[in-house]
């Protein structure tokens, strides 16, 4: 049970990061250029298919590799 739950906080804190990063980044590009909110949007979608790409390689890693 507790190597399921390590497993399913790695995923979630992977999609959950990717998406805030892909945020903030758009948010602060917006800013320096003056639009909004054309940049947080795009990069806001970028950082959400950065983490399904994450939970995909997670998830087809077989269970018992290491790293």
């Amino acid at each position: 049970m507790g190597n399921a739950m390590g497993l399913a906080f790695r995923v979630l804190s992977e999609f959950v990061a990717a998406v805030i990063v892909g945020a903030v980044i758009g948010w602060w590009i917006d800013r320096v250029a003056g639009t909004t909110p054309a940049f947080l949007v795009t990069f806001l979608l970028m950082g959400a298919a950065a983490g399904f790409w994450n939970v995909y390689r997670i998830a087809i890693k077989p269970p018992d590799s290491e790293g």
